[in-house]
């Protein structure tokens, strides 16, 4: 038993997900890694901005005795506060901590890790704003009472923030475009890639079931070209095997009509020899027998060529249903039944004429073997949607619900009437399957019963 498999991701999407993935996994990193390139380039331009700017401040603030003097005019005040998006703050303190001067009160850095004439940079917050700070302490006074002066100059981070994440955008939306190009170029890549095997789908997909013939494939690349080896191999081992089991139906049924044919012969010559009834009983049942196996060897044969590919060809099917119905009026006639034709006078189709023969006669076959004297059955033929439509109906005894469900299914009789043997209706369906159509059974108000055809007339044979 087959188990039941679901399937999976398509081999596109697959190459997609592993080709695209990573490089959204790469260029994420790469953003990642500019904005901290970024960052540390500004944060350096900042450093060295208010390194500059806090030795030109001390260079203000001069020693006088055991005080200072305190230079610093109005105009180099001004150049530290002239941008109020990103205002420079200063302090000088002296004692570190005793404010002097100073437009704010700046954080004091770590005393432990201050040294004179040495700039400390260190990042502080203030007023919930990240800035980063420089503090250079310098010595004055008396060698006997020496003091500390300490300046400070600070700068926030947003200005800088904010060049930095233009500057990554400015560097990422070029390689974004270049993203979204290549992912086009890698979908088209994997597209031409896979058209062989999609061609290679198609065919298989447009192939009839007995098309065993082996595919052709002339440009493919390698891998494509040994599954095509592979496949053709399956092909050709099962055409072998099914071309095997049609020439030994074939051949059975062939050896098998001629002696029957002579057996049913024989003992139509015992019965008018013979005038014993009971010998006369004992051969109509032979007779029977060698009858009913007669037709069951046709009908098996007629399978095995309906399961052929269908030889097509334009035809009208309107005249061949005519010509069919004329066949069979002298049986239907000898049996006590009325049979006729209804329909267009023209339906062009293409199809198999033989095939199609054979199933209008297996239909006539089934009415005229298992509906009374005086039934009558109509062959009609018509266009409508679906396509042309092939109707055999009766107005005999029918088939319930259940008997129309099973109608179609090999080897089953409604009858044990003698002479059938279960498969017309089988072949019906099977050579109009071949056509691309179906078959249906239904129910005839007040009684009988109808088979319809269904003929696409667009089906490519």
């Amino acid at each position: 038993m087959a188990e039941h498999t679901t399937p999976g991701l398509s081999l596109r999407r697959q190459l997609l997900l592993w080709l695209l993935l990573p490089q959204l996994v790469l260029w994420s990193v790469g953003g990642l890694l500019t904005y901290r390139i970024a960052m540390a380039y500004a944060e350096k331009g900042i450093d060295q901005s208010l390194t500059q700017s806090v030795r030109a401040l001390a260079r203000q603030v001069k020693p006088l005795g055991s005080g200072l003097l305190i230079d610093f005019p109005k105009a180099a005040q001004d150049v530290l506060e002239q941008d109020p998006s990103d205002r420079v703050s200063y302090t000088v303190t002296s004692p570190p901590g005793q404010f002097l001067l100073g437009n704010v009160m700046l954080p004091q850095p770590d005393a432990d890790d201050m040294g004179l004439n040495a700039p400390l940079l260190y990042g502080a917050t203030l007023d919930d704003q990240p800035m980063r700070i420089v503090a250079l302490d310098l010595p004055y006074g008396d060698p006997d009472q020496p003091q500390t002066l300490r300046v400070q100059v600070g700068k926030g981070l947003s200005v800088q923030n904010r060049i930095a994440a233009e500057l990554v955008w400015d560097m990422l939306a070029p390689l974004l475009a270049l993203g979204v190009l290549l992912s086009l170029m890698v979908h088209a890549g994997i597209r031409r890639g896979l058209l062989p095997l999609t061609r290679l789908t198609t065919q298989l997909e447009n192939r009839s079931v007995n098309a065993l013939q082996p595919i052709g494939m002339t440009q493919a690349p390698s891998e494509v070209h040994a599954l095509v080896q592979a496949i053709n191999g399956l092909l050709g081992e099962v055409n072998r095997s099914v071309n095997q089991e049609k020439r030994f139906l074939n051949d059975a049924a062939h050896q098998l009509r001629t002696p029957l044919a002579g057996l049913i012969s024989q003992v139509e010559l015992a019965q008018r020899e013979t005038q014993d009834p009971v010998l006369q009983a004992r051969l109509s049942k032979v007779l029977s027998g060698a009858q009913r196996s007669a037709h069951l060897v046709h009908q098996l044969l007629t399978l095995a060529r309906s399961e052929t590919v269908a030889q097509t060809a334009p035809l009208d099917l309107a005249d061949l249903a005519r010509e069919v119905a004329r066949e069979w009026t002298p049986k239907a006639l000898a049996a006590g039944m009325d049979l006729g034709f209804e329909g267009e006078d023209h339906a062009p189709l293409v199809g198999d004429a033989l095939q199609l023969r054979e199933a209008m006669s297996n239909l006539i076959d089934n009415a005229l073997r298992y509906t009374p004297r005086g039934t009558e059955i109509t062959l009609s033929v018509w266009h409508n949607a679906q396509g042309l439509i092939l109707r055999v109906q009766d107005n005999g005894p029918g088939l319930d619900e259940a008997g129309r469900a099973q109608a179609f299914g090999r080897f089953w009789r409604a009858s044990e009437l003698p002479g059938g043997c279960g498969l017309g209706l089988s072949i019906v369906r099977e050579i109009t399957r071949r056509h691309g159509g179906d078959a249906h059974a239904e129910a005839v108000s007040p009684q009988g019963l109808r088979i319809d055809l269904v003929l696409p007339t667009t089906h490519p044979l």
